[in-house]
């Protein structure tokens, strides 16, 4: 029997997208792609009028609702204190499933209400993240939000076990899905046009390690600078390698750029800025090695598509990320700079070794795919 499954989709409103706003997009398009017999309801919310900043899903049993209340009314005035209007009477349909990709204030209906939590890391490490977002997450109030879902998603194992430990949620009404890694991710030819095309666009030099993601502490990338520093005082036949840090700013990021500044290594570290994710496939394939050394990850999807890419992977072995990686990459104490400075300087010394971890690597992605991911989905919705 068909099913009306309703889906929140405020994440997709954001100009740059973060990981969970691509996770978003690539699970729906999997979903939509796979799933001809049931009904989706996608919803969102703003003031002005975004349409057409959206993804396009055009797709027979998709439906686009668009409600045009100030966001601080509706979150604060009506879901916060009233709980309501429910997701269903916004979505002018009667839902059999409501799913949540990410937290969010809502009034959940009358439905099989469904959360996907992708990590906990603002309980864990509230330091991590600047007044505004540590307030927004206490308005939020996750434990209320979790009470009101039926099952949960994580991302992760590791998510997994955060979740019982802070919301003490019952573990056999948590289901671990793994994201998926989009094809578009994979080895480039050296001729390429993309390949030149990119290194011009952000003038990137020829041999360099790359990271990207937001940069915010818990990238850990004053550990990643001074693993540099580390691997270059070390070794004087990497003096030809940079480093490029690829992403937008979040928050708290100052100490970073001055970590960078107060380098003696200053002028071969390059930031990019927010990076199009058209351009991310050439960007792993331009870099001689991939390095994520951070703290805390729900799951990590850049050492993901690194190794789908190709690209030889170090990264920390902290929270998710060895769930990910696995034996496809080097492993590091992400509290240890000169540990992360190791690995990669035997990477780049190495070609045997990066080799072998680009095969691995190559191996290991294939284990995800957003099929696969919306497969599970579609399990968890008819439960």
């Amino acid at each position: 029997m068909a099913m009306t499954i309703g889906v929140d989709i405020r994440v997709l409103l954001d100009a740059q997208y973060s990981g969970v706003a691509e996770y978003t997009l690539n699970l729906l398009q999997a979903l939509i792609k796979e799933d001809k017999l049931n009904h989706y309801v996608l919803f969102y919310n703003s003031a002005k009028n975004l349409e057409a900043n959206l993804p396009k899903f055009e797709a027979l049993n998709v439906r686009l609702v668009a409600r045009h209340w100030p966001n601080k009314f509706l979150n604060y005035g009506c879901f916060k204190f009233l709980n309501r209007p429910k997701l269903d009477t916004l979505m002018g349909e009667k839902l059999d499933v409501c799913w949540l990709p990410h937290f969010n204030f809502v009034a959940w209906p009358k439905a099989k209400n469904i959360l996907t939590i992708h990590d906990l890391s603002f309980l864990l490490y509230p330091e991590f993240f600047s007044v505004r977002k540590n307030f927004w997450h206490r308005q939020l109030n996750v434990s209320k939000l979790v009470r009101g879902a039926d099952n949960l998603i994580a991302i992760s194992e590791n998510t997994k076990r955060d979740i019982v430990a802070l919301t003490g949620f019952a573990a056999e009404k948590i289901s671990v899905v793994y994201s998926g890694v989009s094809a578009d991710y994979r080895p480039l030819a050296k001729d390429d046009s993309s390949l030149l095309a990119v290194k011009q666009k952000y003038n990137l030099p020829d041999k360099f390690i790359l990271y990207l993601g937001t940069i915010e502490p818990r990238k850990n990338l004053v550990g990643l600078i001074e693993a540099y520093n580390y691997l270059r005082k070390q070794y004087s036949a990497l003096a030809e390698v940079k480093l490029v840090l690829a992403g937008g700013d979040g928050w708290k990021y100052k100490a970073i750029y001055r970590s960078a500044k107060n380098s003696a290594f200053r002028e071969d570290i390059k930031f990019l800025g927010y990076v199009a994710t058209a351009d991310k496939v050439a960007l792993y394939n331009l870099a001689k090695v991939f390095v994520f050394p951070s703290f805390y990850e729900g799951f990590g999807f850049p050492p993901l598509e690194a190794m789908a890419s190709g690209t030889p992977v170090v990264a920390s072995f902290a929270s998710s990320l060895p769930e990910v990686v696995a034996e496809a990459g080097i492993l590091v104490d992400p509290y240890n700079s000169a540990d992360i400075g190791e690995a990669t300087a035997q990477i780049l010394l190495s070609v045997d070794l990066s080799q072998q971890l680009s095969q691995a690597g190559l191996i290991r992605a294939k284990n995800f795919s957003w099929e696969k991911t919306a497969k599970q989905y579609l399990e968890i919705f008819k439960i």
